[in-house]
C-alpha cells in the first residue's frame, strides 16, 4: 500500500464518521481558548475544564488577567499541573494581547508564536479552530498515530507537521488534527491500542505487526 492510498483510506473513512469532531477543551471565546490550551499542557482536558468556568469568570477579557498578580492567578491554578510557570504565562500573555494586539487574540500561528506560553502546537490549535486556518497542531497523541499509523516517519513534531501538511488537503487540516486527537485518545492509545476495534486498521502500517510504533 501506497502513502497516498493510507492518507485517502483513513482521511475518507474520518471524514464520513467523524464530521463532528472537535476540541473537547470548553470555552466561550477565543481568549478563553486560549487560557484553556495554554493550561491544558501536560494535563488533560477533562482536568482543565473542571477550573476553566471560574477562571473565565474571573478573568472575561485579557486586561483582567493583565491586571493580575501572578501569585493570585497561581492560586487560581494551583490545582493543575505546573502553575508556578502557567501563572507567568498568563498573566505574561494577557498582558501582550493587551499591549500588542489591541486586546485581540491574533490570527496567525507566527504572532500567537509570540505570546508567552505560546509554542507552535498551541499556536496552530488557536488559528485552526478560532480563525479556521489551514495548520496542523501536532501534540503527543498526532505524533504518535501519525507515526504507527504511517503517516508519517518523521523523528520530530516539526517533522511530522510537515509531512502531514503537505499530504492533508488545506480544507481538511483543522478538522484531521482533530480526527488524529480523538483517535489517538480513545483507540490509538499509547500503551494498549486497541486494534481489535480500530475501524481504519486496514490502512494502519502497524496493525498485525509485534512492533508496535510508540
Amino acid at each position: 500500500m501506497t502513502r497516498e492510498d493510507r492518507y485517502a483510506g483513513i482521511l475518507g473513512w474520518f471524514g464520513e464518521n467523524m464530521q463532528e469532531a472537535e476540541t473537547e477543551l470548553r470555552y466561550d471565546t477565543p481568549f478563553h481558548l486560549l487560557i484553556a490550551v495554554i493550561l491544558s499542557a501536560q494535563c488533560t482536558d477533562k482536568r482543565v475544564n473542571m477550573y476553566t468556568p471560574e477562571i473565565f469568570r474571573k478573568y472575561p477579557v485579557p486586561r483582567k488577567l493583565a491586571e493580575a498578580d501572578v501569585e493570585e492567578v497561581f492560586e487560581d491554578i494551583k490545582s493543575i499541573t505546573f502553575p508556578n510557570s502557567k501563572a507567568k504565562h498568563l498573566v505574561g500573555m494577557a498582558r501582550m494581547i493587551v499591549d500588542d494586539f489591541g486586546g485581540e487574540v491574533p490570527e496567525s500561528p507566527e504572532d500567537l508564536i509570540k505570546l508567552p506560553g505560546v509554542g507552535r502546537k498551541t499556536a496552530n490549535v488557536i488559528a485552526s479552530v478560532i480563525y479556521d486556518k489551514p495548520v496542523i497542531a501536532v501534540d503527543t497523541h498526532v505524533f504518535r498515530v501519525a507515526r504507527r499509523i504511517g503517516l508519517s516517519d518523521g523523528r520530530t513534531v516539526e517533522a511530522v507537521e510537515k509531512d502531514l501538511t503537505e499530504a492533508i488537503p488545506a480544507s481538511l487540516r483543522p478538522k484531521a488534527h482533530h480526527w488524529l486527537i480523538l483517535h489517538g485518545r480513545y483507540v490509538c492509545k499509547a500503551r494498549k491500542p486497541e486494534c481489535g476495534s480500530c475501524q481504519i486498521s486496514k490502512w494502519c502500517r502497524s496493525y498485525g505487526n509485534n512492533d508496535i510504533i510508540g
